[in-house]
């Protein structure tokens, strides 16, 4: 089953290592996802996580673009209501100019991290929700080919025509991506439930553009593949503590595999991860190439986004190799 294929590198902080550790592991995973033919590979904008390196997230696709020679590179992505308009236009424009024909933006709503780190960033946090459509048409404004006269003018930025895609969980990001015309990736690896109801919006409402002429749905699920089911299960359980931790309230760095998971999973961990985790594909490469097959046939989707919550690099490494023979 051939379907197009692309990584989502969280630019994970493993428990026991640092920062550089980690950019330099999203380095080996972009070069290793252009040899096995992944189309893009993509970094978030996250801040004061403990467990993620890429809040700079412009500066480290520097750092994987020139690793790379062919891979589109993108964000995955860049959470809009941070930031004014002509900053993201500048930058993006920037590796547009140093990159041609690479570079994609993403784009989110959410602040990707808490409140007061929110604050910190300075953006005026008393916006309406309603500004983002604007924002995000500012922005193509500044990527676009600038008018006579135009006041403010993005340098770089002008003249790139940076493609721009949407991010979201919900029903709302559908319908903008839908109006707007542009691409859309939902974000199932973490929030699942409105999977199949945005992407009925989103093909429904959708409007042709100047950047597409028909629908485009990308859809990210997580990804474990190892030797042999067990050990994928073992390795997914960094994931799940992970995610525990955050419904506790720990800001923690990404945790080693727990082999008696079990003992310190409750009822209700148990429940919450079985709910939010639904659509990981974890096992061999048997049994997450059935898996793929069944979420694919029932979504439908264009494209598929791929992040591989894994604490070892090198088991990070093979997972990448195996969902490309899988995919492709």
């Amino acid at each position: 089953m051939a379907i197009p294929y692309s990584l989502l590198d969280l630019a994970p902080i493993s428990e026991g290592f640092g920062v550089k550790d980690a950019l330099h592991n999203s380095k080996l995973m972009a070069m290793e996802a252009e040899r096995s033919g992944y189309e893009r590979v993509w970094l978030a904008e996250h801040h004061g996580m403990r467990g993620v390196a890429s809040s700079a997230t412009s500066v480290v696709l520097t750092h994987i673009a020139n690793a790379t020679s062919t891979i589109k590179v993108g964000a995955g992505g860049i959470m809009l209501p941070n930031h004014a308009p002509l900053v993201i236009a500048e930058q993006f424009g920037t590796l547009a100019e140093l990159f041609p024909n690479r570079i994609e933006l993403g784009l989110g709503r959410a602040p990707g991290t808490d409140m007061s780190t929110a604050r910190a960033l300075r953006r005026n946090l008393q916006s309406d929700v309603d500004s983002y459509p604007e924002d995000i048409k500012e922005l193509q404004y500044y990527l676009g080919t600038p008018k006579e006269g135009q006041p403010i003018v993005a340098v770089p930025g002008a003249n790139t025509h940076v493609p721009l895609w949407l991010l979201g969980s919900s029903l709302y990001s559908a319908q903008v991506a839908a109006q707007m015309g542009l691409p859309y990736s939902f974000a199932s690896h973490f929030a699942p439930d409105a999977l199949f109801d945005a992407l009925h919006v989103y093909r429904n409402m959708f409007k042709a553009s100047s950047q597409l002429s028909s629908p485009k749905a990308m859809a990210g699920v997580m990804v474990v593949i190892a030797e042999t089911d067990s050990e994928a299960e073992l390795l997914f359980t960094s994931v799940k503590q992970q995610f525990m931790n955050m419904r506790r309230g720990l800001n923690k760095p990404f945790a080693k595999p727990m082999p008696n998971f079990d003992e310190y999973c409750t009822a209700t961990d148990e429940a919450m991860l079985s709910s939010v985790l639904r659509y990981a594909l974890v096992g061999s490469k048997e049994t997450v190439r059935n898996k793929l097959a069944q979420f694919v046939d029932a979504t439908e989707i264009d494209e598929i986004i791929v992040s591989m919550p894994i604490y070892d690099i090198e088991a990070r490494l093979f997972s990448v190799k195996a969902f490309a023979d899988i995919a492709s």
